[in-house]
Order: C-alpha cells, then sequence, then structure tokens
C-alpha cells in the first residue's frame, strides 16, 4: 500500500467520524487515528528515501551538466584566443612580407641603378678609347694612302 492509499484511509476515516453537532469537528477514535499514522510514517521512509534518490540524482545529473557547459564555454574561449592569435600572427607576417619584398623591390631598384651607371661609364670610356682609335686608323689609312702627314704631336693612350 503505498502513502496515497494510506492518506485516503486516513481521510475516509475522518469523513466517517461522527460529527460534533454545531461545529465543523469530528469526534475520531484516537487509536485508530494513531495506527493509521504509524502505518503512513512506516511507509513514509522507503518512499522519502526514492525521492530524495531522485532529488539526488537530478542535482547529480544538474551539476554534470554545469561542469560539462563549463567545459563547453571554456574550449570555446580558448578556440577563440586561438584565433584571434592566429589572426594577429598572420597580420603580422603579411606585414613582415611587405616589407621585406619593398626592401626587396628598394634594393632591386637601387643594384639596377647602379649597373646602369657603371655601364655607362665603361660605355663613355670605351666611346672616347673607339673615338682615339678611329683616328689613329684614320692616320695610319691616310698615310698609306700617300697623304702628307700631319705632324703627330698627340700620344694616343688607350684607356
Amino acid at each position: 500500500m503505498d502513502i496515497f492509499e494510506r492518506l485516503d484511509r486516513i481521510e475516509d476515516f475522518i469523513v466517517s467520524s461522527k460529527h460534533v453537532p454545531f461545529s465543523s469537528s469530528v469526534m475520531v477514535n484516537e487509536t485508530e487515528l494513531f495506527e493509521l499514522l504509524d502505518e503512513l510514517r512506516s511507509a513514509l521512509p522507503e518512499e522519502l528515501k526514492q525521492a530524495r534518490w531522485l532529488v539526488k540524482e537530478k542535482q547529480e545529473i544538474m551539476d554534470e551538466a554545469q561542469k560539462e557547459a563549463e567545459r563547453i564555454r571554456e574550449e570555446a574561449r580558448v578556440e577563440r584566443e586561438n584565433l584571434i592569435q592566429e589572426t594577429e600572427i598572420i597580420k603580422a607576417a603579411k606585414a613582415e612580407a611587405e616589407r621585406i619584398i619593398e626592401e626587396a623591390n628598394a634594393r632591386a631598384r637601387e643594384i639596377r641603378l647602379e649597373a646602369e651607371d657603371y655601364a655607362d661609364e665603361r660605355l663613355a670610356n670605351l666611346e672616347v678609347t673607339c673615338f682615339k682609335l678611329l683616328e689613329v686608323i684614320k692616320r695610319a689609312r691616310e698615310r698609306l694612302q700617300g697623304q702628307p702627314e700631319e705632324e703627330e704631336t698627340e700620344d694616343f693612350e688607350l684607356s
């Protein structure tokens, strides 16, 4: 017999007891009422144990769910931080790459200009040398053709 059946028996006992005239009170057999209450008490511990067990089980489930939720939140926070750091690292790497490329382009322009200056200087020297060589060839041809020689006062130098 469960608790509710015992409570129903107590209720029936009270309803079936004699009413005191001109009041809402009833007269009950004290011994019989105490017996019914004792039966109820003896039934309560098992029911209460089950209820306590259910409450405890519910609390454990809630605690575990809370821990799992906290773990998931922490994982999400760590993942967010990692993504932020990766993003910052990527930004820094891109900035560094751009700086290196700009530096390399500037150095390449500098080397190209130096090479052009060097080549121009060498070509200018070659032009002077060629001009002097042409003069020497021209005079040598003139001598071969028997034309009068101009006085050679210039010294020819090949640079």
